[in-house]
C-alpha cells in the first residue's frame, strides 16, 4: 500500500483507496453496556456521530453519558468503502475516525452530546488533535437529520463566540450530512476498556459549551 505524500490534505477521489464490499467483523455485545453493537434504531433512538481526534478516547466520552444506548468507533466522511484501519491511517481514505452514538431520546438530548463533544477537544486545530495529526483526527459532526444539522450549525456558532471571548480561533469542524459509518475493527471497539491504561490523545478547551440552554434543555 502505497502513502498518501500529505496526510493532512484530503485525499481526491482518483487518489482514494478502492476499499470493499465485506464489512467488518465485530463482537455483537457493547464490551460497558451490553448492548448491540449493530442495533436497531427505531422508537425513541437516535443516531449521532461525532469526529474528534483519536476514536478511543472520544468514545468512552459518549459510553459514560446518561442516556447513551450503544456506542462503536468507525470511520466516517471519507470515500473507500469498509476501509481498514492501516487504509485510514494512510491518509487515502479521506475519512475521519469516529464514535457512533445511539441515544434514547427520552433520556438525553442531542444538545447534551453536543456539549460532551465540544467541551471534549479543541475544535480550532485543523487537521490534527494535539500531537495526532492527518485528515482521520479532523473535528467533524455528520447528522443523521435535518433537526440534528440546525442544532449542530446552531451549536457552532454558540461555541465559536464563547471560544473568542477566551482568545482562541476559528472553529475548523466539518458540519455535513453523514454518509456510510463504517466500523472500525473488532479490537478498536471499547479499547479503553480493554485497555485502561491505553492511549488518549483527548484535551478540551477548558470553555464550557451552553447549546443546551438554548434550546430549552437543563
Amino acid at each position: 500500500m502505497s502513502f498518501f505524500k500529505n496526510k493532512s490534505e484530503m485525499v481526491s477521489p482518483e487518489q482514494a483507496i478502492r476499499g470493499r464490499d465485506e464489512e467488518m467483523k465485530l463482537p455483537e455485545r457493547h464490551l460497558v453496556l451490553g448492548t448491540p453493537l449493530r442495533p436497531p434504531v427505531s422508537g425513541g433512538f437516535e443516531r449521532a456521530i461525532f469526529a474528534m481526534g483519536c476514536f478511543w478516547g472520544a468514545e468512552r466520552k459518549f459510553w459514560l453519558a446518561d442516556g447513551v444506548y450503544t456506542t462503536a468507533v468507525g470511520y466516517s466522511g471519507g470515500l473507500t468503502p469498509n476501509p481498514t484501519y492501516e487504509e485510514v491511517c494512510s491518509g487515502k481514505t479521506g475519512h475521519a475516525e469516529a464514535v457512533l452514538v445511539v441515544f434514547d431520546g427520552t433520556k438525553t438530548s442531542y444538545d447534551k452530546l453536543l456539549s460532551i463533544f465540544w467541551e471534549s477537544h479543541d475544535p480550532t486545530q485543523g487537521m490534527r488533535q494535539g500531537n495526532d495529526t492527518g485528515t482521520q483526527y479532523r473535528s467533524a459532526i455528520y447528522t443523521t437529520t435535518a433537526a440534528q444539522q440546525v442544532i449542530a450549525q446552531q451549536s457552532l456558532a454558540e461555541y465559536q463566540r464563547a471560544l473568542e471571548a477566551v482568545g482562541y480561533g476559528r472553529i475548523t469542524t466539518e458540519i455535513k450530512p453523514a454518509g456510510p459509518f463504517y466500523y472500525a475493527e473488532g479490537y478498536h471497539q471499547q479499547y479503553l476498556q480493554r485497555n485502561p491504561n491505553g492511549y488518549c490523545g483527548l484535551g478540551g478547551t477548558g470553555v464550557s459549551c451552553n447549546v443546551g440552554l438554548t434550546s430549552g434543555e437543563s
